[in-house]
């Protein structure tokens, strides 16, 4: 009963909310019961899943995929070649998983798959499994998939593994057979060659056999905590806790979590547990190393800040806890919790648990396809997290994203290796044009569109956006319907732009000329890619006027107090003159988009007179 209200609240369509998917949108959801027993002397572990599918679909389902995640830590493997045969390959990975000897690799098998009680034939693809069903899963249908599986945890390579560099013993993600998205677009059997993920909404409850001196850190809540942890010392609101030991051999730590799409743990003997109460709703929770407490120890503080900034700007975190724990081999992130480094000073401690953390919010809460779109999932955190540090900074700027603009140029300088915005992640032929463009160029499409349709309607929309598509898999589309009906401009041509090509932005001023009664100025579009103009005129005595003056398929202007609107540039003009009645004696300088929100690829004509140094 509660799963069938679950899903009843996913599609239910709301007035209120502007940005809701239409009536025909529908989506899978699972619910997994696994126990997983793991031996440190050899670092195997056995697991059963029970898996309960919801088949919410209109189709009729035939066969099933899961993702083997571990079997890409193998010499040969598509991540091995990948990895071996890019001209700039992660080095993290490089030609490591080659290297690795048997009692080295990663493995992940399942022994055994029943459907509803029935054998299931399945075949191994590598970081796949086929699975051909005894009978069909019909729509509406709800099905019992009942698992046995095994495996080996790897050297740490990426993401998951043991013995990472920093002493933890085990970073466990990518760890269980793990059911493969269906969408309206079918089945998504990613094999996993380097990139992130895509996955069904569910429950999870998990239970974790282990020596009993190991200390646990995971997505969901710990059940009967009490049984585990007891407190210390408290430092003002600052929580110490050490682990109850047991006199048995092993323990079972026992861990639940709803509405998440993957399931990630990490265990350590040595690991030192603090938590901070952020409201009465949420706890946050800290796991590292000793060598490590002097930065980890003032942690807590700023993610507190983090957790504020966030709440107000971009949606309420759902969840009831969030953990920040060492592991890892950098940053990476899980519902409910974060995979980082423990190292370095705490500047870069908050940026990497920030941008992590963010992800709870796209990649957790909101779950897009990050093998098809990563730049809706790393884009959108970016753009979250400059917004946040800069927020957080006791120094705010102007442009928090000045480097991803200087990113953008510098990869719409390499020629063939700029490629566009659209292109799958693991397609990418390098992993620099991979990073700027998820990462940087994918934060600008935000940018972008807060520059076209105004800052006050983009932050409502924003808010609008997680309010509708919380627990859901919006597109592209979905982002861009959002702020067409907030704005009521046309957006089509900026995404097919922006996204669908590797056409740049660059306007410039011509001429400007005193004329009688005013200037005339003569703007040319040297770029490909069109875009709307903020100008701005600054007069002698101080005061300043400002002017919009649209791209004529945006079709409108946003409504904007401060702003004159003049008459709209056809992108197929590549010159462009107004006339302001402006005596041009009284002018100081004038300037096209003078706080750098738009993705210029050349600055140094946008302001007259000339300045110096431009």
């Amino acid at each position: 009963m509660k799963k069938t209200l679950v899903l009843a609240g996913l599609i239910s369509l709301s007035p209120l909310l502007r940005s809701q998917p239409d009536a025909h949108y529908w989506q899978q959801a699972v619910d997994y019961k696994m126990q997983v027993d793991l031996n440190p002397e050899n670092h195997r572990f056995s697991g059963k899943q029970k898996l309960t599918y919801y088949n919410n679909s209109p189709d009729t389902l035939k066969v099933l995929f899961y993702h083997l995640y571990f079997n890409a830590f193998q010499p040969n493997s598509m991540m091995d070649v990948r990895s071996r045969n890019l001209p700039d390959p992660d080095k993290r990975v490089g030609g490591r998983i080659e290297k690795l000897g048997k009692d080295e690799q990663g493995e992940q098998e399942v022994i055994s798959l029943n459907l509803n009680g029935t054998a299931c034939f399945f075949e191994n693809h590598q970081t796949l499994l086929k699975v051909l069903l005894p009978s069909p899963i019909l729509p509406g249908d709800t099905a019992l998939l009942e698992m046995e599986f095994r495996g080996q945890v790897p050297v740490q390579i990426r993401r998951s593994g043991r013995d990472n560099k920093e002493g933890v013993d085990y970073t466990m993600t990518q760890w269980y057979p793990k059911m493969a998205a269906y969408d309206a677009d079918g089945w998504h059997a990613d094999p996993y060659v380097a990139r992130e993920y895509y996955a069904p909404f569910g429950t999870f409850e998990v239970d974790i056999t282990l020596p009993s001196q190991y200390r646990v850190a995971a997505t969901g809540t710990l059940q009967n905590f009490a049984n585990y942890w007891q407190e210390e010392s408290r430092e003002e609101d600052l929580i110490l806790y050490n682990l109850i030991e047991s006199e048995e051999k092993t323990r079972s730590w026992k861990f639940r979590a709803e509405n998440v799409h993957d399931f990630a743990w990490a265990a350590d003997p040595e690991y030192l547990h603090e938590a901070q109460e952020f409201d009465k709703d949420l706890m946050l929770h800290f796991f590292y190393l000793e060598d490590n407490k002097e930065n980890w120890h003032r942690l807590p503080r700023y993610t507190q800040q983090f957790f504020k900034e966030m709440n107000q700007r971009f949606g309420g975190y759902a969840y009831p806890q969030f953990s920040v724990i060492q592991g890892g081999d950098g940053g990476m992130e899980y519902p409910m919790c974060t995979m980082l480094k423990g190292t370095g000073n705490i500047a870069g401690l908050v940026g990497v648990t920030v941008h992590e953390g963010a992800h709870n919010w796209y990649y957790g809460m909101i779950g897009s396809n990050e093998n098809s779109y990563p730049w809706m999932d790393e884009g959108f955190t970016t753009f979250a997290e400059e917004e946040v540090l800069n927020a957080m900074a006791r120094e705010p700027k102007v442009n928090p994203h000045a480097g991803a603009f200087s990113n953008h140029s510098y990869l719409a300088r390499q020629g063939d290796f700029f490629e566009p915005l659209s292109t799958p992640a693991d397609y990418f032929s390098t992993n620099m044009a991979y990073g700027i463009n998820s990462y940087s160029r994918g934060s600008l499409f935000l940018v972008q569109l807060r520059y076209i349709i105004g800052e006050e309607t983009f932050n409502k929309t924003m808010l609008d956006f997680f309010k509708a598509w919380q627990f859901k898999h919006p597109k592209p589309s979905d982002m861009l319907r959002s702020m067409e009906r907030a704005s009521g401009l046309q957006l089509d041509w900026f995404y097919h732009n922006w996204v669908e090509t590797t056409k740049t932005i660059d306007y410039g001023f011509k001429e400007i000329n005193g004329k009688k009664q005013g200037t005339e100025i003569v703007l040319e579009k040297l770029g490909e890619m069109p875009m709307p103009l903020r100008i701005k005129i600054t007069l002698k005595e101080g005061i300043e006027q400002r002017y919009y003056i649209p791209t004529a398929s945006q079709m409108g202007a946003p409504d904007e107090e401060g702003w004159q609107v003049l008459s709209p540039w056809p992108w197929t003009h590549p010159e462009y003159e107004a006339f302001l009645p402006v005596n041009f004696k009284d002018i100081a300088k004038i300037e096209i988009d003078p706080e750098g929100f738009m993705a210029d690829v050349n600055r140094t004509n946008n302001t007259y007179p000339h300045e110096e140094g431009e």
